[in-house]
């Protein structure tokens, strides 16, 4: 297999268990630790923002390439396996159906733009307080 294959599987995984935490943010059978995280994977996930910017050099794609899918992995680990397979059927149902489109998350959207309006008021602070 070459290797061009087997990160296209790895893609497809990762966007179907991001589809999966979607749907075992809404199962009852799913723990209350496991919602929550996945409450704030599927928001960051699905948000057309980017916390760290793609144009900035190495560190634009490092959220994208391990610190999405690190989460992704702890989140499915926090799942009961029986809440993990009946999520992961209808994801993959839901994306039969679906096909290519994204689902997009404006909650997520939202995170991102108060993080940044977080630390860009953090910073005017140190700002002002090195004066």
């Amino acid at each position: 297999m070459s290797i061009f294959k087997s990160i296209r599987q790895w893609a497809s995984r990762i966007k179907r268990d991001a589809v999966t935490l979607w749907f075992a943010y809404r199962h009852p059978g799913a723990p209350w630790f496991a919602k929550a995280l996945a409450a704030f994977v599927v928001a960051y996930a699905l948000s057309p923002i980017d916390l760290i910017p793609d144009f900035i050099p190495v560190l634009g794609y490092l959220d994208d390439a391990l610190l999405l899918p690190g989460l992704i992995w702890l989140n499915i680990r926090l799942i009961p396996r029986d809440v993990l397979e009946e999520c992961r059927a209808r994801a993959d149902g839901w994306m039969k159906e679906q096909g290519a489109k994204k689902p997009r998350s404006m909650a997520g959207a939202a995170l991102v733009v108060a993080v940044w309006i977080g630390v860009a008021i953090a910073f005017w602070a140190w700002l002002n307080n090195r004066s």
